[in-house]
């Protein structure tokens, strides 16, 4: 009778919300009247947020706090619920059992299997399963208790077709779709005119930093079209100054941009996917100068796979949670060979050492090798708070060198350092087989760069990063000493040729979501589109 009587005020709160009107004005402009209702619908939507997300983590202090167990009934859902024969796995829900039966695979082996060896169609822009619920939720409440006046009315606008948010809200809580940003609907020139449109902004949502990256080089790029689109579209309102503080915006330069045009701004909300960190640097440095950067998860292709309650921490920190998608957790070991390794449950994580993530969910059920690599920082009850590090699929290896993506990005960012004015947008790397450019030389790398700041690289400059690639990696320097290994070859780029390979990437049938930016091509055609924009 208790639990009746606590739970039947939130309950009549959530029908009376159901039966108001659309909370259509909670993306309008901050300055838009509000009517009584209105204003009323938005208080109860805070109320039903604050209500959901109080009780998902109550239910997240439950499974953290018996982290086995909880795995446990992770895996016995998605064996319940395989859209596959289970084979020698039927009438099991033992992890031991299921472990030695089912081999690990990597990710391209298993979205094969899944799709009989036909390409598979791209997938959902949207993450299901209960971490995907959790770090929407969860996300925006440990957002809004950061920073409060973010979900105010008009207070959020997303500039990408994608959302951040890894789950649109379930019934009783449609309503509160109003504030997570609605993927795939509208075209990103008209989401961005949308956002400046409205100059109260407080926070900045889009897919990922790197669709970020591309929608102010493309507000740079086409700034006076969009101005006289706002001046032109709505004559006789504050559109037209409105224009003229754009031009004005963009006459100072790309550094604190968003910061003019939107100065009441916060937060930017970027969902974190692999490969986004130079791309979040660069905002950081450039655009977004002075703003905080927040994601609410990590995810792969197979889900969610870590939860991010802590938007004050400046990188990201991701807590994984013990329900499904069912994660394990591989050991790497430098040298190590990979039939040697067995897997480890969550609660076995240890502090400092590095592991593979390893993906179950329901539809494939296969125990799918992500290849993106996490360092455990931390825990939170039982389980491991990790920090993303690498993706072993993104490694240059001509000659046996096996040089990982954050051992070049460390060299790279090193010799960008030495670079006058220059910085670092995006880059991209082919090994010379790829290409045929050896032409009886050494093999070595070809590295395609975008920087602002610097319109040409001279000779001494491409140099350095062959002189940093030998200082981060001995067995690189020792190749180079043998002539086994050919100095790394520095190509720039010009403008929009990174968002032309992201769109080519996007066109793949095979494309899937959350978009990863690869840094090391492995398909000749990309390569080669990245050629043809060469600057220098």
């Amino acid at each position: 009778m208790l639990l009746l009587l606590l739970l039947l005020p939130p309950l009549l709160l959530l029908l009376l919300l159901l039966l108001l009107p659309p909370l259509a004005l909670l993306r309008q402009p901050q300055d838009a009247s509000l009517s009584w209702l209105a204003g009323l619908q938005h208080c109860m939507a805070g109320g039903a947020l604050s209500w959901a997300a109080a009780w998902q983590q109550r239910r997240l202090e439950q499974s953290t706090l018996h982290a086995g167990q909880s795995q446990q009934q992770a895996l016995t859902w998605c064996l319940r619920e395989a859209q596959r024969p289970l084979g020698p796995l039927q009438g099991t829900t033992d992890t031991s059992t299921f472990r030695n039966h089912l081999p690990l695979i990597k990710a391209s082996q298993a979205q094969e299997e899944e799709s009989g060896g036909q390409l598979l169609p791209p997938t959902s822009t949207q993450c299901y399963g209960e971490a995907s619920l959790q770090a929407t939720l969860l996300g925006l409440a440990a957002l809004s208790k950061a920073f409060p006046e973010v979900l105010t009315p008009g207070g959020i606008a997303c500039v990408t077709p994608t959302s951040p948010w890894p789950r649109a809200l379930p019934w009783p809580w449609r309503i509160l779709d109003k504030v997570v940003s609605t993927p795939g609907a509208k075209h990103p020139g008209a989401l961005l005119l949308e956002a400046l449109r409205s100059p109260g902004l407080r926070a900045l949502e889009a897919g990922t930093a790197t669709e970020l990256l591309d929608v102010f080089s493309g507000l740079e790029a086409n700034g006076e079209e969009l101005a006289e689109a706002m001046a032109a579209g709505n004559p006789g309102s504050p559109l037209p100054s409105r224009a003229a503080e754009l031009r004005e915006a963009l006459d100072l330069g790309p550094r604190g941009l968003a910061l003019r045009l939107w100065p009441k701004l916060q937060v930017v909300v970027t969902l974190d996917a692999g490969g986004q960190t130079e791309a979040v640097a660069a905002l950081e440095a450039l655009w977004c100068h002075g703003l905080a950067f927040f994601s609410p998860a990590y995810a792969a292709s197979g889900g969610v796979v870590g939860l991010n309650l802590w938007p004050e921490q400046a990188h990201g920190r991701y807590l994984l949670p013990p329900g499904a998608p069912f994660i394990e957790l591989l050991p790497v070991k430098e040298g190590a060979q990979e039939e040697a390794a067995s897997t480890v449950l969550l609660a076995e994580a240890q502090k400092g050492e590095e592991y593979e993530l390893v993906l179950t969910n329901h539809a494939g059920l296969a125990r799918c090798r992500l290849g993106d690599v996490v360092q455990v920082v931390g825990a939170y009850n039982q389980c491991p708070v990790v920090r993303f590090v690498r993706r072993l699929g993104q490694a240059l290896n001509v000659r046996g060198e096996d040089i990982q993506e954050d051992v070049f990005a460390e060299a790279l960012g090193r010799a960008v350092g030495q670079w006058p004015g220059a910085k670092l947008l995006d880059h991209s790397c082919v090994e010379s087989s790829i290409l045929d450019s050896s032409q009886g030389s050494a093999p070595h790398y070809e590295v395609f760069v975008a920087l602002r700041g610097l319109r040409n690289l001279s000779e001494e400059n491409r140099d350095k990063l062959d002189h940093c690639l030998q200082e981060v990696s001995p067995h690189y320097k020792s190749l180079r000493f043998r002539g086994s290994v050919g100095p790394a070859r520095v190509h720039l780029v010009g403008r929009g040729a990174f968002r032309e390979l992201r769109a080519a990437l996007a066109a793949c049938p095979s494309s899937r979501f959350p978009p990863e930016m690869p840094r090391v091509l492995r398909h000749r055609h990309l390569a080669e589109g990245l050629q043809r924009r060469v600057l220098s």
